[in-house]
């Protein structure tokens, strides 16, 4: 109790600082979602009534707020990593057929597949003509790159479903396109909007992609962790979508020939009709696969902790501390 209290604190310390700018992007967000076409208005709203972490936006104004006070255009450029964030996880709920995003119906099921890829297509859009706005090529430059990172990634993660052949390498590789570099973006952004160097925006972006990688990991270990409640969708979702991530790929490095065949069953029905969830669990304790997991995870946090270190103390400073603190710690 004492510690989730603790972590509860923490978060909220984390994100005090950038409260008020915060909401200023909720109000750009809320502007720049209005369409002319009623339909994606309708389904913007929905989404950001949807609410979120906002923990992109979060890490892009603090990493901004090292060098000083947030500058408009890095709540202008939180409003746009925000969209581009929702408008994937838009198009990855066709693509997984989801059923449930954040606790409620996702879009898809709500207005179906065809209307909700357009909605998808257009926030995309309007993200990148609010960025457009700034008049500046290498905020454009990084936002082209980290769009074309996530589509590659989400084509990785469509080849390689239903298969258990997968590598450690292969699944850093993929958490790299999908997460890490969003979160990679979304530091460099605040540096360039605070008018940094090219060396000081490079370390920033290091400082993020670890933390986004150990978020990524941290995330996969809760699907088969948390619960519905928490999680605001089922539990074991991951598997059942023929994604095997890095908890998984530990148990099938050594699995018996009967724990291979549970696990094929799971990946070929997309249920747990005919083999529970709870042998899955059993399966990922017995060869120690969470917590070898977490420890990768802590590994990817000790280094972006290491980063960060070598920037002058300061209130920005300790709460993004706190935000790696919270990744690894997390349990939603």
């Amino acid at each position: 109790m004492f510690s989730k209290i603790r972590r509860s604190l923490s978060a909220r310390e984390a994100f005090e600082l950038v409260q008020a700018d915060l909401r200023e992007v909720e109000r750009e967000i809320s502007v720049e979602s209005v369409a002319s076409v009623e339909a994606i208005t309708t389904i913007n709203q929905y989404l950001q009534a949807g609410g979120g972490k906002r923990l992109r936006p979060a890490l892009l104004l603090l990493c901004n707020r090292l060098f000083g006070p947030a500058t408009d255009c890095a709540r202008r450029l939180a409003a746009v990593v925000e969209m581009i964030h929702t408008a994937t996880l838009v198009h990855d709920d066709v693509i997984d057929v989801a059923k449930t995003r954040r606790g409620r119906p996702s879009t898809n099921v709500v207005w179906g597949n065809h209307t909700s890829v357009l909605a998808g297509d257009w926030l995309y859009m309007q993200a990148f003509q609010v960025a457009l706005r700034e008049r500046n090529f290498h905020i454009l430059d990084l936002l082209i790159s980290l769009t074309q990172m996530m589509v590659e990634g989400e084509l990785l993660q469509l080849e390689r479903l239903h298969r258990t052949d997968i590598t450690e390498a292969d699944y850093m590789e993929l958490i790299d396109r999908k997460t890490a570099s969003l979160f990679s973006a979304c530091a460099s952004l605040g540096a360039v909007a605070a008018g940094t160097d090219d060396a000081t925006e490079s370390k920033l972006g290091e400082f993020a992609w670890n933390l986004g990688m150990a978020f990524q990991l941290v995330d996969d270990i809760l699907d088969y962790t948390s619960t519905e409640k928490i999680l605001g969708k089922p539990s074991g979702n991951d598997l059942r979508e023929g994604k095997v991530t890095l908890p998984m790929i530990y148990a099938l490095e050594n699995a018996s020939t009967e724990e291979r065949s549970a696990i094929d069953a799971v990946i070929a029905d997309a249920s747990y009709e005919h083999v529970p969830f709870m042998r899955m669990l059993q399966i990922l304790e017995q060869h120690g696969s969470i917590a070898r997991a977490y420890e990768r995870a802590h590994a990817f946090t000790e280094k972006a902790r290491s980063i960060l270190g070598t920037f002058p103390e300061s209130p920005a400073r300790r709460a993004l501390q706190t935000l790696v603190d919270l990744v690894t710690e997390r349990d939603a």
